[in-house]
């Protein structure tokens, strides 16, 4: 569990330095493609299921990173709005980068409760609480990285 666990966050250190330093669509759907493969092979090791269970489980996930990826190409557009306006960050870009920022931390994490409870249901309680907790072992270690790799506004010039 422990290879797993520093593989995995290799891949996410790697991924998310790329992506700041990447605004190309296509490098970033490829990018998502490759950690969405990386996260599910992860995800399969932890998450054991029977095969009446696969389907219903792998079919929710899939549906759910659809929707994350969605949500994580807006990251990216916030990021790169970010460091494009850093230098000239007044109040109202301030402003709407906060308001963007709290809005996908909000429909991030409703996301992740709402498939929570839709496995809940279409699978069972045990697996849902075994993706509720990896999967906010992988938010948490996004948010954490990018937090570690862009500067507190305001940081530079102080």
């Amino acid at each position: 569990m422990k290879k797993l666990c520093l593989t995995f966050i290799l891949v996410l250190i790697t991924f998310t330095s790329s992506l700041l330093a990447q605004s190309n669509k296509e490098e970033v759907d490829m990018m998502q493609a490759v950690f969405g493969m990386e996260k599910k092979d992860i995800v399969s090791e932890f998450i054991q299921l029977d095969q009446g269970k696969s389907d219903a489980f792998w079919a929710l996930y899939d549906d759910y990173e659809t929707k994350r990826k969605d949500l994580g190409k807006r990251r990216i557009n916030l990021l790169n709005t970010y460091i494009d306006s850093y230098d000239s960050l007044d109040d109202l870009t301030t402003g709407k980068i906060l308001d963007e920022m709290m809005s996908l931390q909000v429909s991030t994490d409703k996301l992740l409760s709402a498939y929570a409870k839709k496995i809940k249901k279409a699978v069972d309680v045990k697996t849902a609480a075994q993706f509720y907790q990896i999967e906010g072992y992988v938010l948490s270690k996004i948010r954490s990285s990018i937090m570690e790799n862009i500067p507190v506004i305001g940081e530079l010039y102080n």
